[in-house]
């Protein structure tokens, strides 16, 4: 998970990047508002910390705008020392997932993070199977059964493609995708992620009428996006398997 932090207080800023380092989330610091809007121009995080009080473009401000571009679904958790009714309301109502007053106590922050991520279903668990539409993925085999035909997929293609399963809907970043399925620096200059992108749009046959496509972001990465309303009804279940499908614990 990659999480972006805004926030001026260097202490406070070092506190919410050990807490959420220690849990297991990378994290990317941000000490102004516009900065961090024009990076959300180029990538793509799991989640927002942001502090409401900043020079420049405040924290609500950066809420705002973040809840009218192409991450509107983007989990925020806001962090201030503003605790009034009244401020509260009008953080939650701007689009805060959550508003966490300071001082921060670590448990309940972090716990508050997880609740944000499972909200978003971002946080959930790896499985033994996902049902997407008429996409069957099978994680021990790494195999995908599309209308009752097994397509066989190399390791790195089936992690790029339930990767965009699993993010239906939600441009993903060039560099995101790098650094999730290759662990690659983002400025790695590679035509890799394009190849998988066009392999796997061929082997699982993405195209609209097929319920599926991978479209490109320009200057940004891809989407996938579903193309009926049938899959759209299906897609509110994506686990919806029989009783034989299993979970595994990370």
């Amino acid at each position: 998970m990659r999480c972006a932090v805004l926030d001026d207080d260097k202490a406070q800023t070092e506190l919410v990047v050990k807490l959420l380092a220690d849990a297991g989330y990378a994290c990317e610091v941000f000490h102004q508002g516009r900065t961090l809007i024009n990076r959300l121009r180029q990538d793509t995080f799991d989640l927002l910390v942001i502090d409401w009080n900043m020079p420049g473009m405040s924290g609500l401000e950066v809420l705002q705008s973040v809840r009218q571009g192409q991450h509107a679904a983007l989990p925020v958790l806001m962090i201030t020392s503003r605790s009034d009714d009244e401020d509260v309301v009008q953080g939650l109502a701007a689009g805060a997932d959550d508003y966490i007053v300071k001082p921060l106590h670590p448990q309940i922050f972090i716990a508050r993070v997880e609740a944000a991520l499972r909200r978003a279903m971002l946080n959930r668990p790896q499985r033994r199977s996902a049902r997407f539409g008429n996409y069957v993925f099978d994680v021990p085999t790494e195999t995908v059964v599309v209308d009752g035909e097994t397509v066989k997929l190399t390791a790195k293609e089936f992690a790029l493609a339930l990767t965009l399963f699993e993010n239906i809907s939600r441009p993903l970043s060039r560099s995101y995708l790098l650094d999730s399925i290759w662990g690659q620096s983002p400025d790695a200059e590679t035509r890799t992620l394009d190849a998988h992108v066009s392999r796997i749009r061929s082997k699982l046959n993405l195209r609209a009428e097929n319920g599926f496509r991978v479209t490109p972001v320009y200057s940004y990465g891809y989407r996938l996006e579903s193309t009926n309303a049938a899959t759209h009804a299906s897609l509110a279940n994506p686990d919806g398997l029989d009783e034989a499908s299993e979970t595994i614990n990370r």
